[in-house]
């Protein structure tokens, strides 16, 4: 454990360092371990700058964020857990280690992926596959939603559709 010091826990250029010697593209995770999390913000504009700076594409948090138009006039993509006005008194206690963000444990190297619904992790030996089943899942989508345009949907045609190979998880 790292002892508290310097007003800022951004002043950590070994974290700097090692944020910089993880392959990329880079995602940063930082867990809140306030009880509870995110009553200040772990990360503003100045911190999205540097990150973004350091080849980070995002950050995951279970704390809270603050200046988020200009964050998101950077392209910098975040997931937090809420927003909050001011600065937390944050300082690294760790880093390079497995945490826990909403119930997913992320390793460095994990593969994450995340978009307006949240985050999730992708089996490394998965990632070579999902250009393909991406694909797979937009033509099997463009197929359901021409049906259910039709003047004579029925629910026996998407039955027969489903059968046919276009099987998703319809319930989610």
């Amino acid at each position: 454990m790292m002892p508290i010091k310097g007003r800022c826990y951004y002043e950590h250029p070994d974290l700097w360092r090692y944020l910089a010697s993880v392959a990329g593209p880079r995602i940063l995770v930082i867990q809140d371990a306030d009880d509870p999390p995110g009553v200040g913000a772990l990360l503003g504009e100045a911190y999205a700058r540097i990150s973004r700076a350091l080849g980070c594409v995002a950050c995951v948090t279970n704390g809270a964020v603050r200046d988020v138009p200009g964050i998101e006039a950077l392209g910098f993509q975040v997931f937090a857990g809420s927003i909050s006005v001011s600065h937390a008194y944050a300082h690294v206690m760790e880093f390079g280690e497995p945490v826990e963000i909403g119930g997913l444990r992320i390793s460095t190297g994990d593969l994450l992926q995340g978009d307006l619904h949240g985050v999730h992790m992708i089996p490394i030996g998965a990632a070579r596959e999902l250009p393909g089943l991406a694909e797979q899942v937009l033509r099997d989508d463009r197929e359901l939603f021409q049906l259910t345009e039709r003047k004579d949907f029925s629910v026996d045609m998407l039955t027969a559709t489903l059968d046919q190979g276009v099987k998703r998880d319809l319930c989610v």
